[in-house]
């Protein structure tokens, strides 16, 4: 069974939760399988991974289970993903997914209201990278589509849930302004 479950995780492009590893098992098996029997399974490949020999590991991300790469190798994979990888986010894309993450579910005017500018081209850009999900509609006025970040969005940022998002107060001053910090000078009115 144990074999079953590494190779179930590692063929799998996201997070396999523990339902549908049971599923799977039970079906490939042709017999019930306890989930205390998969947790027992999951450990053991767990510890198996953390040996030196592996170079990636098993980690429970996304509501599920997935293999990733240590973080001695990451600055490797770093390197391979910005010789291949062709586009990234715009400003504007990362400025819409960082609304969405922390007021999730929130519509489109919503978004605009914040901004201060037309989120169209950022939502479908983040739609197409599948990092935001259509969630429902809004009960308010014209009833707007309802955004939210999707699994993928939490395999990206390698985070379990939300909760392990930081929290905005978490987030130092200078490290997120632009230019340069006026001096005190600058504050105290001149002499007369």
């Amino acid at each position: 069974m144990k074999q079953h479950i590494a190779a179930l995780i590692f063929a799998s492009p996201q997070a396999v939760a523990l339902p549908d590893i049971r599923s799977v098992l039970e079906e490939a098996l042709q017999t019930e399988v306890p989930e205390t029997d998969i947790q027992a399974a999951i450990g053991a490949i767990a510890e198996q991974f953390r040996q030196d020999d592996f170079p990636f590991e098993l980690v429970e991300i996304a509501g599920g289970y997935q293999f990733l790469t240590k973080g001695a190798y990451h600055n490797t994979i770093a390197i391979h993903l910005k010789q291949t990888t062709k586009k990234r986010l715009s400003q504007a894309a990362l400025e819409t997914l960082a609304l969405v993450a922390y007021k999730q579910p929130v519509s489109k005017p919503e978004l605009e209201e914040i901004r201060g500018v037309n989120c169209d081209y950022a939502l479908q850009k983040l739609l197409e990278k599948e990092l935001v999900v259509i969630t429902g509609r809004s009960e308010g006025p014209g009833r707007p589509l309802l955004y939210s970040t999707s699994d993928k969005f939490m395999d990206y940022l390698g985070i379990n849930s939300l909760a392990d998002l930081p929290k905005p107060k978490d987030f130092k001053e200078l490290e997120n302004s632009v230019g340069e910090t006026p001096s005190i000078e600058e504050f105290t009115p001149a002499p007369e």
